[in-house]
């Protein structure tokens, strides 16, 4: 029993001595490791170090001033500036410039779009105004110094912001357009409808993005698209009841005008009728004053002609002389 309580004691100091061996080991490892990383640290914030090269997606307006310029480092160190343009499939165009002999050079290089600074030994940037659309590539700007070689590379990005249009079309559809935008842009609604995407490349880099959408709820009134794209963003809002109802309204107008029109040119065919008529009545009509002038000849005539007129102006003559005879003798008596 003794015997066995020792060595269980023998081997439990075994293991105590094993666990603290290994526990400085690792402090070690751990210490070295900090001490290597403070160092790079210290390293990497020495004056004039720099990464050897970088890597700079610069997206850029178009009809907008660009300015790519290297890292600021001790311009005093450096020798030499080169630009090294790529575009497309065209050769490169390299633009150099010596800063002892305070000369440039330019090499495949006829955009004069690209310029240096009005002081390239000071700083060396490189120009374009305006950028355009042919602009897109990659620019690689190294600097040369008595401590080796600094690249800086930049993939420019030319962006052309989309023109957004808005409109309704027959049976509550409308269409949200953003055109000729790069690149294509997002688009999406408020609320939700039944919608069908058109894309339209106009082989230069610009895209067209239509959205047609169809909303057959009629407790839906008012949509709104929503246009996302690197350049911003854009919302438009249009009523559908308000247009459904001016095409009603156009309906029912288009409809009834020939009606209209009709019964107007009735009326003024029935009033010209009535107008002739009664002038073809006034026409016919005898003149009074002129049947007056007809007739009196012939009453003339009768008067004179006519022997039982005679013998009654004779009777009516003779009767009045004898009144007056009568009159006279019973005025001398």
């Amino acid at each position: 029993m003794p015997c066995s309580w020792r060595t269980s004691d023998l081997q439990l100091l075994l293991m105590l001595t094993v666990f603290l061996a290994a526990e400085r080991i690792n402090a070690s490892s751990n210490s070295t490791q900090q001490i290597v990383s403070f160092v790079d640290r210290k390293q990497n914030h020495l004056p004039g170090t720099h990464p050897a090269e970088v890597d700079t997606s610069l997206p850029v307006l178009v009809d907008t001033k660009a300015v790519l310029s290297c890292s600021p480092i001790l311009l005093t160190n450096v020798l030499l500036t080169t630009w090294e343009i790529t575009l497309g499939d065209k050769p490169p165009c390299i633009r150099a410039h010596r800063r002892d002999k305070d000369k440039t050079t330019e090499t495949n290089c006829t955009d004069k779009r690209m310029t240096w600074p009005d002081r390239p030994d000071q700083i060396p940037a490189l120009e374009i105004d305006p950028v355009a659309i042919t602009h897109e590539g990659y620019y690689k700007c190294t600097l040369s110094t008595p401590d080796g070689n600094f690249q800086y590379n930049y993939h420019l990005r030319v962006l052309v912001a989309p023109e957004v249009t808005l409109f309704q079309r027959e049976n509550r559809t409308a269409v949200c357009k953003a055109a000729a935008g790069r690149p294509a842009a997002r688009i999406s609604w408020t609320p939700e409808g039944d919608c069908v995407f058109e894309h339209e490349d106009w082989g230069n880099g610009t895209v067209t993005v239509q959205s047609t959408c169809l909303w057959a709820d009629d407790n839906v009134s008012i949509v709104s698209c929503s246009v996302s794209h690197e350049t911003g963003n854009w919302s438009r809002s249009i009523e559908l009841n308000q247009s459904a109802k001016t095409s009603k309204t156009l309906i029912i107008l288009c409809s009834t005008l020939p009606i209209i029109i009709l019964v107007i040119v009735g009326f003024v065919w029935l009033l010209k009728i009535i107008d002739c008529r009664i002038y073809k009545l006034k026409k016919t009509e005898p003149t009074p004053g002129v049947e007056e002038d007809e007739m009196q000849p012939y009453a003339s005539y009768t008067e004179k002609s006519n022997p039982l007129y005679d013998t009654t102006n004779r009777v009516k003559t003779s009767q009045v002389l004898q009144s007056e005879v009568d009159g006279m003798n019973l005025h001398t008596l």
